[in-house]
């Protein structure tokens, strides 16, 4: 892919480098995203995409992800070939960072290949290891000083400088303290100078003094002078550090020799980290603008849902504004887009975000668009965007742009994406916009794609000729004479001049001559398209009143269907419960009549004989009714009537897998059926699991589980 870098200019496409940049830490990393650039490389830009949505997703989802911070080892790796070469302690303590920074990412994507395969084969070359860091521990303590005991001579010359130092310290100590008593001394009895403690004398004192003179202050007033007695100490301490430092030299040079060994690997933290700063970089946008990566397709086709445009969204963030989405579709049955539309409506920004989008994914970046978004890879994507003057070979702006649309004719094909705003304007109308129209059919037959911003009503009426082109419009608010900043697929829309001209205070007479000086058909095509615009705002609006409507409906037929089933349920169970009651009331009424009958007057006892033989029959009666319904129970229990139950549910559950089967079935076009109503509709729109229903006149919005096929 040939990279225009007045397209990456155009789109301001800079300006996402740079926050990119800004996200970076190494310097490598940095330059690596100042010279990224979209390319048309499929394998090569997926690889990129899904290796910045793996880190997003451990990143969003939670897991404990190594902190990506480092130093860059370039001048170490250059170092530790050379022999003799001295190394800083900072540049010891820099790989041992890198080391456990790696081990660290090793540990991490440990049995992690399956979920995030292309990290994981970003640091395949590396392998996990103690060598590095322990040896470096060996020598080096927490506060990458070198350790006292890193080696036996090292230690015997630390505790000697420190048996000097406090032996310094104590005479410098007692010579102040004596020189005190004698007012010699200025109010600072001391200082430093060449790191070594001396005294600070009156100048008029300073033969009384036995010791070295070091200096004198700017004024004249105060003598410098290293006490006699610590002379001969501070020479021995100068002695001391200088073995110390030798001798830190030979322990690094062993170190160095030691880590030597590793270079490979140390070259390979390198890589690492940089790739890893990189797509960290890259990633950190993505969460800051609410990016995912969408479907690529592999055919030429856009479909990009609540799409924002990045520097937009990031500014109306930062005022805490509210930034509009954009829908919009191109495919190869609508691939040449014109837009048209009031000034100051939004066209250019619809053209742009489509542009800025379309750079940003192929250039591995993920984009600020729903996930259920579709987009492809075009071979070039060209701009014609601004104010464009060539001052260098004295063009005018139109001049620019023709010599800018000729190249774009000798270029363009099949797998182009143009981006062309106020298209064909900077001439005389009717003429600019005859050629406009003829560059428009030239692109067109290239099978070019492109997104056309313009106010010429011939190359409206052009996109609405040809088969594979299609037109679109910024919507406008009628009523209250505002830009909506929404973008509509399918029809052309007004200028909106006069309304326009009228909401900024052009007087109500000028904005009537202007209509005067027009061609009266002219008047009525501008008319017609805000007509049109009008009665489409409308019937959006009817229509969405009518879908959420019927969703109210709907909602309040399932809640009457519900309710509807929890009284049929209540009152089964009041009837059962009335019939059982029923049976207890009547065989209470009829004990009561025996009790009613029975003689307690005689002391006859055959006298209830009968009675009671009545009652044993009653009892055995309905003993036997308790003992067959008991029976029929137990029968049914065990399987005589379970098995007509089981059948039943059988066919219940094979009822429903193929209602379940029939679903899964359905599509645009197909005849179903609500279960709740049993009406019977056309499916006329799916998104997911919600469809668009017809049923007769009505149209209605349903879940696709409240609905069965109809074969």
């Amino acid at each position: 892919m040939k990279i225009d870098k007045q397209t990456l200019d155009d789109l301001e496409f800079t300006t996402i480098q740079q926050w990119l940049m800004n996200y970076a830490i190494s310097d490598s990393a940095k330059e690596k995203l100042q010279n990224l650039a979209p390319n048309s490389d499929r394998q090569k830009i997926l690889g990129e995409l899904n290796k910045v949505n793996e880190l997003l997703s451990i990143r969003t989802e939670g897991e404990t992800f190594p902190h990506i911070d480092f130093e860059e080892l370039s001048e170490e790796i250059k170092l530790l070939p050379i022999k003799n070469s001295a190394i800083q302690l900072e540049g010891f303590m820099r790989i041992y960072s890198a080391s456990l920074l790696v081990n660290s990412l090793l540990y991490f994507f440990d049995k992690r290949e399956k979920e995030y395969p292309l990290l994981k084969q970003l640091i395949s070359s590396a392998y996990y290891t103690k060598e590095i860091i322990d040896a470096i521990q060996l020598v080096f303590d927490k506060s990458g000083n070198v350790k006292d005991d890193a080696s036996e001579a090292l230690l015997t010359i630390r505790t000697q400088l420190k048996s000097v130092k406090k032996q310094i310290n104590r005479n410098f100590d007692k010579e102040v303290r004596r020189l005190r008593k004698d007012n010699v001394l200025g109010d600072t009895s001391e200082t430093f100078i060449n790191e070594r403690r001396v005294l600070t004398v009156l100048a008029n004192h300073k033969r009384k003094i036995s010791g070295a003179v070091v200096g004198s202050s700017k004024s004249g007033n105060y003598t410098y002078i290293e006490p006699q007695i610590n002379v001969a100490l501070n020479n021995e301490f100068e002695l001391l550090l200088d073995d110390e430092r030798k001798e830190i030299f030979k322990i690094l040079q062993v170190l160095k020799a030691e880590l030597l060994i590793h270079i490979e690997l140390i070259k390979d933290y390198q890589k690492i980290l940089v790739e890893f700063d990189f797509i960290n970089a890259k990633t950190k946008l993505a969460i800051e603008l609410d990016c995912c990566l969408p479907a690529i397709s592999e055919e030429l086709e856009i479909e990009i849902k609540n799409a924002y445009h990045p520097i937009l969204l990031k500014n109306n963030k930062a005022q805490k504004k509210k930034t509009l989405p954009q829908q919009i579709e191109m495919n190869k049955f609508a691939r040449m887009l014109v837009i048209s539309g009031p000034n100051a409506g939004g066209k250019s920004i619809t053209l742009k975000s489509i542009g800025i989008l379309q750079l940003m994914l192929q250039s591995g970046l993920l984009v600020p668009v729903h996930p259920n978004s579709k987009m492809c890879l075009f071979q070039n994507i060209l701009s014609d965007i601004g104010d464009n003057q060539s001052i260098e070979n004295e063009l005018s702006t139109y001049s620019y742009r023709l010599k800018r649309m000729n190249h774009f004719l000798q270029v363009a094909n099949k797998k182009t994406l143009f981006l062309l705003d106020e298209f064909g304007t900077g001439s005389d109308p009717d003429l600019g916009g005859a050629l406009a129209e003829v560059i428009f059919e030239a692109l067109y037959n290239k099978k070019s794609y492109a997104v056309i911003t313009t106010h010429y009503n011939n190359i409206k009426l052009k996109a609405n000729q040809l088969r594979n082109a299609v037109n679109g419009s910024m919507l406008f608010n009628t009523e209250t004479l505002e830009p909506r900043y929404e973008f509509s697929m399918g029809q052309p829309g007004s200028s909106f001049t006069f309304e326009v001209a009228k909401i900024n205070g052009i007087p109500d007479e000028l904005i009537a001559e202007a209509k005067n000086k027009l061609s009266t058909s002219k008047v009525k095509m501008d008319k017609l398209l805000s007509d049109l615009q009008k009665e489409k705002s409308y019937l959006n609006k009817l229509n969405k009143e009518h879908i959420e409507a019927q969703d109210i409906a709907l909602e309040a037929l399932n809640s009457y269907q519900s309710k509807k089933e929890q009284y049929e349920n209540k009152l089964h169970t009041m009837r059962s419960n009335s019939e059982e009651n029923q049976k207890y009331i009547n065989a209470g009424k009829k004990l009561i009549s025996y009790i009613d009958k029975y003689n307690t007057n005689t002391k006859k006892r055959a006298i209830n004989d009968s009675l009671l033989e009545e009652v044993r029959k009653y009892l055995a009666v309905e003993k036997s009714k308790i003992v067959a319904a008991k029976q029929k129970a137990k029968e049914k229990k065990s399987g005589v009537v379970s098995s007509k139950k089981s059948a039943s549910k059988k066919k219940l559950s094979s009822t429903k897998k193929e209602e379940i089967h029939g679903r899964n079935k359905i599509k645009v076009g197909s005849r179903v059926k609500l279960l709740a109503t049993k009406q019977i509709g056309v499916v006329e729109e799916m998104k997911g699991d919600n469809l668009i229903v017809s049923f007769g006149f009505a149209r209605m919005k349903v879940k696709l589980e409240k609905l069965m096929l109809v074969e």
